[in-house]
């Protein structure tokens, strides 16, 4: 229990909430004195102790569920095949033949009213990010996260289809009608679980969060969980990445500048010499790579695109060449725009231009564009990168397309910010990704620089 209220304790500062060390003193005498049988009262004591502004109720409030509960287990339905006659149940076995085995497992369970276990939570959160995130403001959209994973909105269509498809086989109305609640009630359960969980993960990162190491944790925080604030920190800080990059970069290059033996260099510089061969002289390794960049600069991507693209102007010193090219629902070549010194300018001069909006992205059309325009800027010496999290809201992928560009190119490299257990739903990763020479995570700043040092490496 004292563990339990340190962590708390820490919670609340993370959030602004002042408690100097004699208030939390205070809290452990006022436990100590009230005890912890009455949770009502428990609570009261800890606010009263901990808690000196009325602004800060609230933050309170909100924190304390998390870590010593609610008291109220999410509510499941039970199995609504429990009271069904044998010619029901046979009805219902029949219509669940016509889904694919995983998603069957997964209304089977919805149905059966069984929760998620802890170590499926612990693996839905770890495979989100989740244990990198320490602000409450993201709980639902964790949540979201984890619910996606586990392919919830297909499984709420499944449901539906299953539920007509009953009514056909001359299941009674009343009773697809029961099932139908049953089931909705599970959903409901399962929903509030992760919702919980998602809190409480959250709130225990925030209480253990090291003091002084804001930076460290905002570059594994993904793009999609950061506040307005920890944008400008993070652009602030893919400046000094980009400069220990360079570093890195031209270090690497000049170890590896002396490649074999060059002979007409040889006895060119040793003529002076009479022939004899005083000097060496090796063949020159480095080839600087060539970059053709996509970039979708949709709401979901738009932030991780944005790094990318500084990225690539900071260290333009290590390529040859950058194409550069920008698309939501149509492409637009944005190189002119970083032929200037000012990054920033360039950047937000493009996402001036190609603001996000309520348009859908479309990738398939974009490769259409780039097909038309911009093909001749590949060959055997490019590297093609695509930043984008494949999702092209069931339009046409062009596979066609793509499979030519990566034949035109030296190597395909795809950065995604989503793992390769989300691609599902409206995601052409599956189709996409066997056609690239490599698939990179890039979810949040330390792994998109760790990305960009791998493409430059060669």
């Amino acid at each position: 229990m004292e563990s339990r209220i340190l962590q708390l304790i820490s919670a609340l500062r993370a959030s602004g909430v002042r408690v100097s060390l004699a208030e939390s003193a205070e809290a452990f005498s006022a436990v100590d004195l009230m005890g912890i049988q009455d949770k009502e009262q428990f609570r009261l004591s800890l606010r009263a102790t901990l808690i000196k502004d009325l602004k800060d109720i609230p933050v309170f409030d909100k924190l304390f569920p998390l870590f010593f509960g609610t008291g109220q287990p999410p509510m499941m339905g039970g199995n609504p095949s429990d009271d069904m006659t044998p010619e029901e149940a046979q009805q219902l076995a029949d219509a669940l033949r016509q889904f694919a085995q995983n998603l069957r497992q997964r209304m089977e369970r919805l149905m059966n009213g069984e929760q998620l276990s802890r170590a499926e939570l612990e693996a839905l959160g770890q495979m989100v990010g989740l244990n990198q995130v320490d602000d409450l403001r993201y709980q639902n959209w964790m949540a979201q996260r984890m619910m996606r994973a586990l392919a919830f909105p297909e499984v709420r269509e499944a449901m539906k289809e299953l539920m007509e498809e009953l009514q056909r086989m001359g299941m009674s109305r009343d009773r697809v009608e029961q099932m139908r609640n049953m089931i909705q009630q599970n959903m409901d359960g399962m929903r509030e679980q992760i919702e919980q969980f998602a809190g409480e993960r959250i709130a225990e990162n925030m209480s253990e969060k090291p003091p002084g190491e804001r930076m460290d944790n905002l570059m594994n925080r993904p793009f999609n969980a950061l506040s307005d604030a920890d944008k400008k920190a993070l652009q602030n800080e893919v400046k000094r990445l980009a400069a220990m990059l360079r570093t890195r970069i031209a270090l690497r290059q000049k170890r590896a500048k002396s490649g074999g033996l060059d002979p007409k260099a040889t006895i060119r510089t040793n003529l002076k010499y009479h022939g004899v061969p005083m000097e060496i002289k090796h063949k020159d390794r480095v080839r600087k790579p060539k970059i053709v960049v996509i970039c979708d600069i949709s709401t979901s991507m738009r932030f991780c695109s944005e790094l990318m693209l500084s990225f690539l102007f900071a260290l333009q010193g290590q390529v040859r060449k950058t194409h550069a090219f920008a698309f939501i629902d149509h492409l637009e070549s944005i190189s002119e725009d970083f032929s200037g010194s000012n990054a920033d300018e360039a950047i937000q001069s493009v996402l001036w231009r190609m603001p996000s909006g309520s348009y859908n992205t479309d990738l398939g059309w974009s490769l259409n564009d780039f097909q038309n325009e911009y093909m001749d800027t590949l060959n055997s010496g490019t590297t093609l990168i695509i930043v984008g999290d494949g999702r092209n809201n069931y339009y046409d992928p062009r596979l066609d397309i793509f499979s030519t560009m990566t034949r035109r190119a030296a190597r395909t490299i795809w950065l995604n910010p989503e793992p390769p257990a989300l691609w599902h739903g409206d995601s052409d990763m599956p189709k996409y990704a066997p056609m690239c020479n490599n698939v990179l995570k890039v979810s949040n700043l330390r792994e998109l620089a760790d990305a960009v040092d791998t493409l430059l490496a060669g």
